[in-house]
């Protein structure tokens, strides 16, 4: 991100009330919410999470759509869950867009600035302005429906942007665009957000959206933060089964004695690290090595007797998944798959190096 992002002050640092200071606690029949943020000016938060998780509620309740049963919303300092929600200094871009079908690109832009006060004339201005940074100006009396998905993603985060708004929501932005407009908008936002100088959180299930758009990733899982920290940190050192998932690591619990990590169910692993004490253990699929017979003569410290269970394409590789000693995905190309005969039921051998695993404490 940009050097504004690393020269903000830490969140919630003492002394300062710039940037966003919440607790959000929603309690919906048996769902509990139940998560505390706190970013910097200038700094983009994503929270992450699977379906259900309540990164949509804590969303909509920092926008204000969503009452809070307890907690607190500070923003700048101010009470911002004391202010009306149309008063709010909050920019939202939704996951449809919804944009006015019956207004111009330029008039729905406008739209944000004319609720804040701004006269027609000056609204317009603004709105204009906007569209020419998004690239957008050609388009400015084209109605939502003349527009692309890039094209009114674009205006919907213009309409946010064009009332300076302190805090900037953002509801799976890239989610409904097809592959390759996903892939020119997400580097067009992210330009944009890294000249955002205020508060913004984005939500996305999209582990790669949120890996180049964020500063720092919040995972949510039923209601609660399991991890944050750094991108390239919680890509690292997963600590739930869903971060690993996500992030396409085989991750383990157990406990370490040096070099060998005895798994809380299953066999042990040896490791690079030498630790004491209860340890994480993760590898990526693409450090598993198949074979059809048990392996003689391998360097690979890690051997395991298992049985596929499912074969799918996974990029321009084919992904294995395998249970028995210890289950895991391995990941290999066509040509490898082929020759070891896979199919579900394929009894096989996995080895890993020691070198290409990462143990790190709990």
């Amino acid at each position: 991100m940009s050097e504004s992002h690393n020269a903000a002050a830490a969140p919630g640092s003492p002394g300062s009330e710039e940037g966003l200071d919440a607790r959000l606690l929603v309690e919906r029949g048996t769902f509990r919410l139940d998560v505390a943020l706190r970013v910097a000016p200038g700094e983009v938060v994503a929270l992450l999470g699977p379906n259900g998780a309540g990164k949509t509620t804590a969303l909509r309740a920092l926008a204000g759509l969503t009452p809070l049963s307890g907690g607190h919303m500070r923003l700048d300092g101010a009470e911002l869950d004391r202010t009306p929600t149309e008063s709010r200094p909050v920019g939202v871009v939704f996951q449809d867009y919804l944009l006015f079908p019956h207004l111009t690109a330029l008039d729905n832009v406008a739209f944000g600035p004319r609720c804040h006060g701004a006269t027609k004339a000056e609204a317009r201005v603004r709105a204009a302005e906007w569209l020419d940074r998004m690239g957008l100006a050609e388009h400015a009396g084209a109605k939502p429906r003349r527009l692309s998905g890039g094209q009114a993603q674009r205006v919907a985060l213009a309409r946010a942007l064009a009332t300076g708004p302190r805090l900037l929501l953002l509801d799976e932005p890239l989610a409904a665009l097809d592959a390759r407009t996903r892939l020119e908008v997400r580097a067009q936002l992210r330009r944009h957000l890294a000249d955002f100088e205020a508060v913004a959180v984005l939500v996305t299930h999209d582990p790669l959206d949120a890996m180049v758009l964020a500063d720092r990733l919040v995972v949510v899982e039923d209601g609660r933060i399991v991890q944050e920290g750094g991108p390239s940190h919680i890509a690292r050192h997963p600590r739930t089964d869903y971060i690993a998932q996500l992030v396409g690591l085989n991750l383990y619990q157990g406990r370490a004695d040096g070099h060998t990590v005895r798994l809380d169910a299953g066999p042990h692993i040896t490791t690079t690290e030498a630790l004491t004490g209860p340890v994480f253990v993760a590898f990526p699929p693409s450090a598993v090595t198949l074979h059809r017979d048990r392996p003689t003569g391998s360097s690979a410290r890690n051997l395991w007797h298992g049985r596929v269970t499912g074969l799918e394409t996974h990029g321009d590789q084919i992904r294995a998944d395998l249970t028995g000693e210890l289950p895991l995905a391995a990941d290999l190309t066509t040509v490898a798959a082929a020759e070891l005969d896979l199919h579900p039921g394929s009894e096989v051998w996995a080895t890993v190096k020691a070198t290409q695993t990462h143990a790190y404490p709990v």
